[in-house]
C-alpha cells in the first residue's frame, strides 16, 4: 500500500512554497483582469489560495468562512468562529485573520440582509485601503444579498470563477507530485475493490472498500457515487445502490476522489464479475472504448487549441452517440477544472477558448454504450502535459485479456 511515507521529503517548507506558487497564480490572473482582489467562498478556492482547510464538504453549502486576496495587498482569512487555530497548520499562508461576518439565513435568520451590508462594508474598506481607486472586485460565489450589498458600496463585481479556473490550470512540480500521490492512494483502493469483487456482493459494499482504503491512505472525500453493475451501467450517471452484483455483470466506476492534500484522483475502469469470460458483445464494447481512449490520449499535445482538440478527437460512431458522455477530456487539480472538452456535436453549446499548455493535468475519458444497449463501459486516464506530449499519471492496468 502507498502511504504518506512516499512524501516524507515533502516538508513544511514545500507546503509553504506550494501555497506561495498558487496564491501568486491567483494574483497574476487578478492583475491581468485589472481586479483589485477576489473574495473566495468556495472551500477549494480558499485552499488553493491560502493552504487552509476546514470542514470542506460542509462549507461547500454553508458559506461561513471566506478569504479576501488583494492583488497588491494582504490575504485576509475570515475563519469560522473557534477555528482560527487551523490557520497555524503547515502550508497555511495568510497575512491577517478576522472573524467572519456570516449572513446565511441558517445562522442569522431575518438579519441576513443587515449582516450582508456589514459584510460588504468591511470588504469595501479593505479594498479601498489597499487598492486605491480600483473598484473591480472578483467574487467566486456569493448569495444575492451579498452581491447587492457590494454594489451598494460602489464595487464592480467581476466573475471570480473565471479568475480561479484560469489560475489553477498550470501546475507546479509540487502539485503534480501531490496529484501523483493521490492517484496511488486511489489505485490502492481500486485494488482493494478488485480483491473482494465476487458474485453476491452489493454495489454499495464493493464501493465501501474503495472508501475505506482511500480514507486510510489520507483521502478526504468522494465527489460522486458512480459505481454501477450490469444493466445499471447504461445509461451512465446512475449511482451505486443495493443491487447485488451477479456473475458475468460488467462493473463500471469513476473514482472522483479528493485525495491527500486536497488533490483529485479521477480514474475510471470497467471490470467483469466472476470467473466467466466476457461475452462477445462485452468484449467489442470494451475494445472500442479502449481504442477511442488511447487515440484521444495520443492526440493531446501542448499548444493545441481546446476547440481544435475537440475536432480532431471527433464524434463517437452513431451507434454510441445518443448515450455519449458529456466530455472527451477535462482539466483536473484540486477538483475537476477548466477546460471541459465536449464532443464536436456539442461544441456550439460550449464555445472553447484557450489552448493546452505544459504542466496542465488532464483527464481523458470514454464512456460507451450502444444506443439500445444494456451495458456500458467507462474508461479514464489522468495525465500531465509535458513539452513533448503526455506523462501518464494513472497506472492501474486495463483488462488486457479483453483486448
Amino acid at each position: 500500500m502507498h502511504t504518506e511515507n512516499e512524501l516524507k521529503t515533502f516538508d513544511a517548507g514545500d507546503l509553504r512554497s506550494l501555497t506561495q506558487y498558487r496564491c501568486q497564480r491567483v494574483r497574476e490572473e487578478l492583475a491581468r483582469r485589472d481586479c483589485a482582489g477576489i473574495v473566495l467562498f468556495d472551500p477549494i478556492h480558499i485552499r488553493y489560495a491560502t493552504g487552509s482547510s476546514n470542514m470542506q464538504v460542509w462549507t461547500t453549502h454553508n458559506p461561513v468562512r471566506y478569504a479576501l486576496v488583494l492583488t497588491t495587498g494582504p490575504t485576509v482569512m475570515f475563519e469560522f468562529p473557534g477555528a482560527a487555530h487551523l490557520l497555524n497548520l503547515p502550508g497555511v499562508m495568510v497575512d491577517e485573520i478576522r472573524r467572519p461576518e456570516i449572513f446565511m439565513y441558517l445562522i442569522v435568520g431575518e438579519r441576513a440582509c443587515a449582516c450582508s451590508r456589514s459584510w460588504a462594508s468591511e470588504i469595501a474598506a479593505l479594498v479601498k485601503a489597499h487598492s486605491g481607486s480600483n473598484k473591480r472586485l472578483a467574487v467566486d460565489r456569493v448569495a444575492p444579498a451579498g452581491a447587492f450589498a457590494l454594489a451598494a458600496e460602489g464595487l464592480e463585481v467581476e466573475d471570480g470563477e473565471a479568475v480561479m479556473e484560469c489560475a489553477r490550470q498550470i501546475k507546479s512540480r509540487q502539485e503534480i507530485e501531490l496529484i501523483r500521490h493521490s492517484i496511488r492512494v486511489a489505485e490502492d483502493g481500486m485494488r482493494a475493490m478488485r480483491a473482494v469483487l465476487s458474485p453476491g456482493i452489493s454495489e454499495q459494499q464493493l464501493w465501501s472498500h474503495l472508501h475505506q482504503s482511500a480514507i486510510a491512505g489520507g483521502a478526504e472525500w468522494f465527489e460522486t457515487r458512480l459505481l454501477t453493475s450490469g444493466p445499471k451501467t447504461a445509461p451512465w450517471y446512475q449511482e451505486c445502490g443495493d443491487r447485488v452484483i451477479q456473475s458475468g455483470d460488467v462493473i463500471s466506476f469513476d473514482t472522483d476522489m479528493i485525495g491527500p492534500f486536497g488533490y483529485c484522483a479521477d480514474i475510471s475502469r470497467s471490470w467483469l464479475c466472476g470467473d466467466r469470460k466476457p461475452t462477445d458483445a462485452q468484449r467489442r464494447l470494451y475494445v472500442a472504448a479502449y481504442e477511442i481512449l488511447q487515440r484521444n490520449l495520443s492526440l493531446l499535445t501542448p499548444d493545441l487549441g481546446f476547440a481544435e482538440y475537440a475536432q480532431v478527437c471527433g464524434d463517437l460512431p452513431e451507434i454510441y452517440r445518443n448515450r455519449r458522455y458529456t466530455v472527451v477530456a477535462h482539466g483536473v487539480g484540486m477538483a475537476d477544472e477548466y477546460p471541459l472538452i465536449p464532443y464536436p456535436c456539442d461544441v456550439a453549446n460550449a464555445p472553447l477558448k484557450g489552448q493546452f499548455r505544459e504542466n496542465m493535468v488532464i483527464c481523458v475519458e470514454c464512456y460507451l454504450s450502444r444506443n439500445d444497449g444494456s451495458e456500458g463501459i467507462k474508461l479514464e486516464e489522468q495525465v500531465a502535459l509535458t513539452d513533448s506530449g503526455i506523462e501518464k499519471l494513472s497506472t492501474f492496468p486495463f483488462e488486457e485479456a479483453w483486448l
